[in-house]
């Protein structure tokens, strides 16, 4: 059955010319704020008739033609996060050491006498640790 120009349209149908506007406003036909005032006509239109007076003046694309979003799972992972994270975990190392630090070096000057310097033993296994996955990691390049 041939669609006419009564017939209602679908979600799925809106979302095909939705797709053809964006790709317009890409190829500089339709300027945002052109884009912005028929995306507001395409979600209050009911037919298939007034879904084409949107894109009359356009000429037709083919949304098979253009080009496939690349799925989140063939994508290949950015390197930047490990990074990223490495440095995250470096740095919580670090300001931990210092505060650790600040608290033995307060209880040191204020008790009067040596105190064993205990931070070693928070910051010791912990950097340890990172150390070892900083230069091990299994996210690094291999030869």
């Amino acid at each position: 059955m041939a669609a006419t120009p009564e017939m209602r349209a679908s979600d799925g149908d809106r979302d095909r010319v939705v797709a053809a506007l964006r790709e317009h406003v890409a190829e500089g036909r339709l300027t945002v704020d052109e884009f912005n005032e028929r995306l507001a006509q395409v979600y209050q239109s009911r037919t298939y008739g007034e879904l084409a007076t949107l894109t009359s003046d356009l000429p037709d694309i083919d949304l098979h033609t253009l080009p496939a979003t690349v799925s989140s799972q063939s994508r290949p992972r950015p390197r930047r996060g490990t990074q990223t994270g490495l440095k995250a975990a470096w740095g919580a190392w670090a300001t931990a050491s210092a505060i650790n630090w600040v608290i033995w070096l307060i209880v040191v000057i204020s008790s009067v006498h040596w105190i064993y310097p205990w931070p070693l033993w928070v910051m010791g296994p912990w950097g340890a640790v990172l150390l070892v996955g900083t230069i091990f990691g299994r996210d690094q390049k291999r030869s």
